[in-house]
């Protein structure tokens, strides 16, 4: 691992804990993340490799980063505040966040200590072609946690109801609990 990996990584993780902070959802919370992971498909990768089962494992974790970004979006607290949307990274999508990338980097610190000779003997036993399908499906998993989280983000931000005045009821909360 070179130093820029590890700069990306790390950037990736303090992305979310700078959400663990009550901020207002402007169009920065979404280009920064998506800088990054744009930054780091265009560094890492090559192509996507389709031989073997490349594309059942790239697919796999696509679905894994998929699960770990929209459950993060879930549970991203949300409300509206002074005309603003106000967002705050719950503990349930920051660990999410957090295992997401981590798992990663983990990952990468495994095979380059040590663990290189597992994943190549699970890549023959499994039809995967080298290291790139590995590279790929790690990079698209970033990618897809990314872009999934920010769109439940993005439509959980739509569907927010308007901002009520204080001492007032939501008009659904209006009659809650009593028979008609």
């Amino acid at each position: 691992m070179d130093i820029t990996t590890w700069i990306i990584d790390i950037a990736l993780v303090l992305i979310v804990f700078r959400q663990l902070r009550e901020g207002p959802l402007t169009p920065r919370s979404y280009l920064l993340p998506l800088g990054i992971v744009t930054f780091v498909g265009f560094s890492y990768l090559d192509g996507i490799p389709t031989g073997g089962n490349d594309l059942l494992l790239i697919g796999a974790l696509m679905g894994v980063g998929a699960v770990l970004g929209i459950a993060g979006g879930i549970f991203t607290w949300m409300r509206r505040a002074d005309g603003q949307i106000l967002i705050k990274a719950g503990v349930v999508s920051a660990a999410l966040w957090v295992i997401g990338m981590g798992a990663r980097l983990g990952f990468q610190l495994w095979v380059d200590h040590g663990g290189a000779g597992h994943v190549a003997r699970f890549s023959m036993d499994n039809r995967i072609t080298g290291s790139q399908a590995w590279v790929a499906a790690l990079v698209l998993m970033a990618l897809t946690e990314v872009v999934t989280r920010l769109a439940t983000i993005f439509v959980r931000s739509r569907m927010l109801p308007p901002a009520t005045p204080l001492g007032t009821a939501p008009l659904s909360a209006v009659g809650a609990g009593h028979a008609a």
